[in-house]
């Protein structure tokens, strides 16, 4: 059995696919027995699905999943979660500013949660965007309600129970660790390293941030107040 799946988006990374891939194999290479790679390819317009092609002709741990066009992020983590094997799940985002060998560091937290929530506490950004994304996160949890999560940190991991209770909206991504907690699970923050980006520009985030983020948002905070809670009594 396949005991880690790590699952990463990718839309038009062709610098950074081969990074990608060497740095995740180096990092499970040894520690896990089991695992599988699931690369979804979200319709990218570079050569991404080529190189994609060749890493999995020439590694059976990879599994490439191609999309028809952009569906956006959501649409891509959560096809890589349904397609994947692994009792436990790891996401992280295809540039490398999260890094694989920190699924470790998450990975003793899981044995009493079953969702651990990765937190930049070095984040590479500059003064403004540090100050902007701060005050943006705060405005979101307040709207949410409940703990403070970093939704803007790709990392995480989570048993195949979490993965199975998802129901994913568009722009849900952000909010995965509200939407377990909202199922019934326990979860854990956990700080974790951020790397700047070797190569090219964010291809996700500048058209989801901002006021859809926000939309996004108070539609969790919304269906926060509307979930149904109950104990049977013994």
């Amino acid at each position: 059995m396949t005991h880690l799946s790590v699952v990463v988006p990718i839309y038009n990374e062709e610098e950074n696919i081969y990074d990608l891939y060497l740095s995740i194999t180096e990092a499970l290479r040894g520690r896990i027995e089991h695992y599988e790679i699931v690369l979804v390819n979200d319709g990218s317009r570079d050569r991404s699905a080529v190189l994609l092609n060749e890493i999995a002709q020439m590694d059976q741990a990879v599994k490439v999943i191609h999309f028809e066009k952009n569906y956006g992020q959501t649409a891509a983590i959560w096809a890589g979660i349904k397609n994947s094997q692994g009792e436990l799940i790891a996401l992280m985002d295809a540039a490398l500013q999260t890094d694989p060998r920190n699924i470790f560091r998450l990975m003793p937290f899981i044995k009493k949660r079953d969702f651990v929530n990765g937190k930049w506490a070095d984040h590479k950004d500059t003064w403004f965007k540090k100050v902007s994304s701060g005050f943006a996160k705060k405005i979101r949890n307040w709207i949410i309600g409940g703990s403070i999560y970093d939704i803007g940190c790709p990392m995480k991991l989570f048993k195949r129970e979490v993965a199975d209770s998802f129901y994913l909206y568009n722009g849900m991504h952000r909010f995965l660790p509200t939407v377990a907690k909202m199922n019934g699970f326990s979860v854990i923050e956990v700080t974790v390293t951020h790397q700047a980006r070797k190569h090219g520009n964010s291809k996700y985030g500048e058209i989801n941030r901002g006021g859809m983020g926000f939309m996004d948002a108070i539609l969790i905070g919304w269906l926060k107040k509307r979930v149904i809670l109950y104990r049977i009594k013994r």
